[in-house]
């Protein structure tokens, strides 16, 4: 018999308490089977990606296979986060899905320039959110194949 699958890991990096609540909440109600992490901003999401402080266990920071970005974070906001992610190597395979509420074309375009796979405005409504975490989970979970770890 073999084992179940492990559930894929995707890191949340949002700034906002409850931005980070509803997207759990909005995976829950998608019925994703997801291993959701959160950080609070860049310098935490790099800590995680590069397991530095209290990140440094694997075991309890599991690399992700999907970043969800939030891009108006303090310290070190979405943007500058992605930037350092694709200049390093072993990071630069990880999916970054940027999450975001804003709606700027230069925010658009520039998430693009540096290597954003996806770009997506959080909707208003939780009843939508819950409908872009259940495309975003068909699609990024569920159909393609994302690398392992290793």
């Amino acid at each position: 018999m073999t084992a179940a699958p492990k559930p894929v890991t995707v890191l949340v990096a949002d700034d906002d308490p409850d931005d980070r609540l509803m997207t759990q909440k909005a995976f829950e109600q998608a019925n994703l089977d997801a291993d959701l992490r959160f950080v609070q901003d860049g310098e935490e999401l790099l800590d995680y990606l590069h397991r530095r402080g209290g990140y440094a266990d694997p075991a309890r920071s599991p690399r992700p296979a999907l970043v969800l970005l939030d891009l108006n974070m303090p310290k070190k906001d979405g943007r500058e986060a992605l930037r350092e992610m694709r200049a390093e190597p072993t990071l630069r395979r990880i999916r970054v899905v940027v999450l975001t509420t804003s709606k700027s074309e230069e925010d658009v375009s520039a998430s693009y320039e540096i290597s954003a796979a996806s770009f997506i405005t959080k909707p208003a409504k939780f009843s939508d959110l819950v409908e872009v975490v259940r495309v975003l989970g068909r699609y990024w979970l569920e159909t393609v194949v994302l690398p392992s770890e290793g």
